[in-house]
C-alpha cells in the first residue's frame, strides 16, 4: 500500500466528520500491514463552503488533479442548501463535474443486508448490485433545460458507446458475483422503460448485444415500476440491476431503504482511468458536530476504494470489521439512521475489531 494516493473530499455538513472517520480506519489498516509507511492522501477543496468561497464548486485543475494525480478519490457528502447558483440550483454539488470531468460511466451501488440492522423487507439476505449509466441519461440535461414559464423540456440522451460500456461493466461484475441470493444464478437485469420511451428501448437492445459477450450471466428484463415493487417483495432473487441515470438514482436509493437506510450504502463512479467512492446520502447539515453522524456508507465506500486498487485483503478485513460490530450491537443504527456517539464512536469499535 506504500505509495497509493489516494484524494479525500471531506465535503459539507457531517462530510468532514465520517471521512475523518474513515481516514481513522484506513490509517489504522496500514498500521497492521508489515512494513507499510501508510497512505499517501492529497487534499481536495471541493463542495458547497468552496462555491461559497471561490465561486465554483471544484476548480479545473483540481479536476484535473483527481484524474492524474490520484490512484482513487474517497468523497465525502457535500452540498448546503442555503448555497444555490443564480438560478437557484445547489451549488456544491459535484455529481455533473466529476462524473463528466472524470468520464466515471458506471456509479455501482451494492444494497445488501446487515445481521444486526434490522431490514424492511421479509427476505432473508440482500444482496445486489445496482450498475447505473452516470453520464448520460436523463441527468444529460443538468443545466440544459430549455423552457420558460409556460413549459419545460429536459432532454433523455442514450448513446449506443456510453450503454455498451456501462453493460458491460454490469455484466463483469455479475461474472465476479457468487450470483443472486436466492438461487446462486449469475444474472443482469435490464431495468427500463422500453414500453414507453424510445430511448429506453435502445438501451435495452444495445444491453441483449453485450449479454451475448458473457454466455455464464442470465439476462432478464424488468419495466421500472414493476422492479420497483419486486425490490421490496422479492429483492433475493436479484444479483445485479443495469439500467438509466435517473432511474438507477431512484431505485438504488429505494433499496438503501429495505435495508436499514441509505447511511449503510456505498458507491462507487468508475471510468477507465479514474474512480471516485462515496456513501450515497447527503451532508445532513443539521447533524453536524451532533455525534450522531454514521460513517458506515462513508466506510463501506473505503471497501469499495480498497477492492478497486487492488488492496483486496485490507478490502475483506474491514467489510468484515463493519459487519462484526454491526452484529454485536457494538455500533447502534437508530431508527433515523443516526448513530449514538457519531462517527468518532463507530470508528472506534471498527478500529478495535481491526486489532482483535
Amino acid at each position: 500500500m506504500t505509495g497509493t494516493r489516494i484524494g479525500l473530499i471531506r465535503g459539507d455538513g457531517i462530510g468532514p466528520e465520517i471521512v475523518d472517520a474513515a481516514v481513522r480506519v484506513l490509517d489504522a489498516l496500514a498500521d497492521l500491514a508489515p512494513g507499510s509507511r501508510g497512505w499517501d492522501y492529497v487534499e481536495i477543496d471541493a463542495g458547497a463552503d468552496t462555491y461559497r468561497r471561490t465561486g465554483v464548486a471544484c476548480a479545473e485543475a483540481d479536476v484535473r488533479r483527481l484524474r492524474d494525480e490520484v490512484d482513487a478519490t474517497l468523497k465525502g457528502p457535500v452540498g448546503l442548501p442555503d448555497v444555490r447558483t443564480p438560478d437557484g440550483t445547489e451549488a456544491g454539488v459535484l455529481g455533473g463535474i466529476l462524473r463528466t470531468g472524470l468520464d466515471t460511466y458506471a456509479n455501482v451501488r451494492p444494497v445488501r443486508s446487515w445481521l444486526g440492522v434490522p431490514s424492511r423487507v421479509r427476505a432473508k439476505e440482500v444482496d445486489y448490485v445496482i450498475v447505473r449509466e452516470n453520464t448520460e441519461g436523463l441527468y444529460a440535461s443538468r443545466d440544459k433545460g430549455v423552457g420558460n414559464r409556460w413549459a419545460v423540456t429536459d432532454t433523455l440522451l442514450a448513446t449506443r458507446e456510453g450503454t455498451l460500456r456501462v453493460a458491460r461493466k454490469a455484466f463483469a461484475i455479475a461474472a465476479a458475483r457468487r450470483g443472486a441470493a436466492a438461487d446462486g444464478v449469475r444474472r443482469v437485469t435490464c431495468v427500463d422503460k422500453s414500453n414507453v420511451l424510445r430511448s429506453h428501448a435502445f438501451f435495452r437492445e444495445v444491453v441483449t448485444e453485450v449479454a451475448a459477450e458473457f454466455p455464464q450471466v442470465e439476462l432478464e428484463y424488468r419495466y421500472a415500476d414493476a422492479a420497483a415493487q419486486d425490490l421490496v417483495l422479492s429483492p433475493e432473487r436479484f444479483d445485479v440491476l443495469v439500467m438509466e441515470n435517473f432511474l438507477g438514482d431512484v431505485l438504488s436509493d429505494l433499496g438503501g431503504a429495505t435495508v436499514g437506510g441509505i447511511g449503510l450504502c456505498p458507491a462507487g463512479n468508475i471510468g477507465d482511468g479514474a474512480a471516485y467512492f462515496e456513501p450515497v446520502h447527503g451532508s445532513a447539515p443539521d447533524l453536524a458536530g451532533r455525534d450522531r453522524a454514521n460513517p458506515v456508507g462513508q466506510l463501506l465506500a473505503s471497501v469499495m476504494l480498497l477492492d478497486h486498487l487492488g488492496h483486496v485483503d485490507e478490502a475483506t478485513r474491514l467489510r468484515r470489521a463493519v459487519s462484526s460490530v454491526l452484529a454485536r450491537g457494538a455500533v447502534r443504527i437508530e431508527t433515523d439512521g443516526t448513530v449514538t456517539g457519531g462517527a468518532r464512536a463507530v470508528a472506534d469499535a471498527v478500529v478495535a475489531a481491526l486489532r482483535d
